[in-house]
């Protein structure tokens, strides 16, 4: 079994990858396809989905590759993820994100940090994110119950779908939606309406852990 330090240090720098592609993907993708919106989310799309892939498939036997601070409640809250290490993840994940914005925002000379000017606001975002995080961790479940040899593919998949059926493109992650804060690039949320966003995320997941709970249930013996 991995050290708590091997853990913790898996979770801050899949985090800080993740947030770098997506950011990075943003700006690159906006950049490339001089104003055409479809192609910049279709090439920030493709870039998230093989990071996520990627990253679950090499750091999640070290800490389950959760890199989200939903997935790490929802994970305590099933008896997977230790308190201790649960409370450990989360600035760990938070912190990753800033650094992965830091460091996209560098390879395109761009401020290091900066405020997101782009608007995600009203109910049917926040509906968004909701949903959005619900289908990350329903089907994180499901697969942990039927097919966990799949789950890195369950998770690019179930992203790279997100950004094109919600209306929010699917950030489905509370560290994430902080980093991308700080991004006033093609990624970027304004900050007035982060907060919005990381509580629908939150229920989203608690909604998907009680649903998760009745369909996915292990069968009794006997």
């Amino acid at each position: 079994m991995q050290s708590a330090a091997g853990r913790c240090a898996a979770e801050f720098l899949g985090a800080c990858i993740l947030t770098g592609v997506v950011i990075g993907s943003g700006v690159l993708g906006a950049d490339l396809a001089d104003g055409n919106d479809a192609v910049a989310l279709l090439a920030n799309t493709l870039a998230t989905a093989a990071i996520l892939y990627v990253l679950v498939s090499v750091l999640g036997p070290i800490s389950g590759a959760h890199f989200n601070p939903a997935v790490t409640l929802v994970s305590a809250l099933r008896g997977e993820t230790r308190l201790a290490i649960a409370l450990l993840y989360a600035p760990l994940q938070i912190a990753g994100c800033i650094c992965g914005a830091m460091v996209a925002h560098a390879q395109f000379e761009l401020p290091l940090l900066q405020a997101a000017t782009q608007v995600r606001a009203g109910p049917a975002q926040m509906l968004s994110e909701g949903v959005a995080t619900f289908a990350l961790i329903f089907a994180i479940l499901g697969g942990v119950r039927h097919r966990p040899q799949a789950i890195p593919a369950i998770v690019a998949l179930v992203i790279a779908a997100g950004y094109w059926w919600t209306a929010s493109t699917s950030f489905a992650n509370p560290a994430i939606t902080i980093a991308r804060a700080m991004s006033d690039t093609f990624a970027g949320i304004r900050p007035a309406d982060a907060p919005g966003f990381i509580a629908a995320q939150f229920v989203g997941a608690l909604v998907a852990w009680r649903v998760g709970a009745v369909l996915f249930a292990e069968e009794k013996a006997g």
